[in-house]
């Protein structure tokens, strides 16, 4: 073996030692759910393949800034979009924060490298009037019906997330108090109100259809299952919800995301606190809701100017020098 396929072999060897360190860690440590995990790692390993391409072999502790700007080319080249780019590159800050933490590495290479520019693309809001519209066009003397109507209703009224929906379970459903306890991105834990209409609809299909249903093993905590008695898939939760909407002539593109994004507008324009949303809405990040809610610049310019001490001195001390 020639000196050079020494070089690329222990190269290998010490990406796949490392990425499967940083699994572990994430695993172990951060508590991450599986398929936050596999995304992580999908992302480490078109690094890891673009070095192993390169003439001159290098390994994880030897990547430089150039090398993840060559990356980002390589990227651009295959018309890789920005928002990709801009969660791979993600993953692999969180790669290197890892080494840098393991002091596996002198100096963290991600600290300069450029996000790409992100194109903000918000999806439709329904109005109140559209949802009420889609609710009431669905057939309600069908068990299909029932099923559908409830996880609308349960979408909306609690803002969740598609794969929130599907992995409810029936012993995260407090009916007597009005909650449901949801788990998040991350596996992360959080109680969030069910609305009124929501709760009747829910408890009318659990204890009317959802108990005729046999499920498979390991289905058994699941709310909602389809005839066969398994989980419903992210597919069929979005063929249900456009069904709804064509059979009701809302002529916005709607999918189950709508729904969480018209419960957090609805929310804002309602006057409700931010951060109460933030916490119904499972966001780690007030900047993240900030955005997911349309709340602009001149919005928050005009909190500060309304609330902010130092904005208000500002105030009356203009005017005070121009009372006219």
């Amino acid at each position: 073996m020639t000196e050079n396929e020494n070089q690329r072999r222990q190269a290998d060897q010490n990406w796949l030692r490392y990425i499967r360190q940083f699994e572990n860690y994430l695993r172990l440590e951060k508590a991450m759910s599986e398929n936050s995990i596999e995304a992580y790692i999908r992302d480490i390993n078109k690094l890891y393949q673009f070095a192993s391409m390169q003439a001159q072999i290098f390994e994880p502790v030897c990547v430089t800034p150039d090398h993840l700007g060559q990356f980002v080319k390589y990227l651009h080249g295959f018309n890789v979009a920005n928002n990709s780019q801009a969660r791979i590159l993600a993953g692999i800050r969180s790669f290197y924060k890892f080494l840098e933490e393991e002091n596996l590495i002198d100096s963290n290479p991600t600290d300069h490298i450029v996000r790409p520019q992100l194109k903000q693309v918000l999806p439709d809001v329904l109005d109140f009037w559209e949802i009420e519209k889609m609710l009431n066009a669905i057939d309600l003397s069908t068990e299909e019906g029932m099923r559908n109507r409830t996880m609308i209703e349960t979408l909306y009224s609690s803002g969740l997330r598609v794969s929130e929906l599907i992995g409810l379970r029936l012993t995260d459903v407090y009916f007597e108090v009005g909650f449901l306890k949801i788990f998040g991105k991350g596996s992360k834990e959080r109680l969030v109100p069910l609305g009124g209409d929501a709760g009747k609809y829910l408890k009318i299909y659990v204890e009317q259809i959802r108990c005729h249903i046999a499920p498979k093993a390991g289905q058994e905590n699941f709310v909602f299952l389809n005839k066969r008695g398994s989980a419903y898939t992210r597919m069929t939760i979005f063929n249900i919800v456009k069904e709804a909407a064509e059979n009701a002539g809302v002529q916005k593109s709607v999918s189950p995301h709508t729904f969480r994004h018209s419960f957090a507008t609805h929310l804002i324009e309602g006057g409700a606190d931010l951060r109460a949303v933030q916490e119904m809405l499972g966001h780690e990040s007030i900047i993240t809701t900030g955005i997911y809610t349309h709340l602009d610049r001149e919005y928050l310019r005009q909190i500060i100017q309304e609330h902010h001490p130092r904005a208000k001195r500002k105030k009356q001390t203009e005017e005070e020098h121009n009372p006219f």
